[in-house]
């Protein structure tokens, strides 16, 4: 069964609580040929945020999800295409690996099944901030994080695995053991995607590459010159 991340090259994360780069806007951002939109941050994030992006976004022809960090700040705008869920694998509180979920459960008055999608999150680097707040055990090895991979697709039936480095460019080694030990599920990269080459290198490793602090730090012509990086690196 298709799904809709399996022609993903290249994904954009805008995070609500950041502004855009100098004179930027949600319509260049929407231009810059990537081939999704996903809204999330770590912290900070209120439904508030989130609705003025998701409207901001929704006027134009991209893809677009929301990846809540928490279930306080689900929004059910109609706009979106759905929602991606992490759950982190190798966090050290069992609260986010099924805890939030399950509370998002329970407070909702009813789940949007169709459109609620699980992403299996490996994070590695200790300084993140997601990484803090999750209690995440990043020192692993290629093997080990190989071997998560392989759990979350076979035991856990997951349809994508994150290796998140977030805000730090990654192990090229450990993202490729997890891309080998995967038969069916798409693999996800995030971290350290600063240029063309950086997002060339990791395109040849992973099945997405996604791209999230350099839209805001740098802009969105810095963002489209990952997004062909990526691309070439797929040709």
């Amino acid at each position: 069964m298709s799904t809709p991340w399996d022609d993903w090259d290249h994904v954009l994360k805008v995070d609500p609580d950041k502004e855009l780069y100098g004179d930027d806007t949600f319509a260049d951002v929407c231009e810059t040929g990537t081939d999704a939109i996903e809204i999330g941050g770590t912290l900070d994030i209120t439904e508030e945020k989130m609705n003025r992006v998701v409207a901001a976004c929704a006027e134009h022809d991209v893809p677009l999800f929301q990846e809540p960090s928490n279930p306080g700040v689900v929004t059910g705008a109609d706009a979106l295409d759905g929602y991606l869920i992490p759950t982190v694998f190798n966090a050290g509180e069992p609260f986010w690996i099924t805890g939030a979920h399950k509370e998002w459960v329970r407070i909702a008055d009813e789940m949007d099944w169709d459109r609620t999608h699980t992403e299996a999150y490996i994070v590695m680097n200790p300084d993140a901030s997601v990484a803090e707040l999750t209690g995440a055990d990043c020192d692993l090895d290629a093997e080990e994080v190989a071997a998560y991979a392989r759990v979350a697709e076979r035991m856990f039936g997951q349809d994508i695995v994150y290796v998140e480095y977030s805000g730090t460019f990654g192990d090229t080694d450990v993202v490729g053991a997890a891309q080998d030990a995967l038969d069916d599920a798409t693999l996800f990269y995030g971290g350290g995607i600063h240029d063309y080459d950086s997002a060339n290198e990791m395109g040849r490793y992973a099945d997405t590459v996604v791209v999230g602090d350099l839209l805001h730090d740098e802009g969105v012509d810095a963002v489209r010159e990952t997004v062909d990086g990526v691309k070439d690196a797929y040709e």
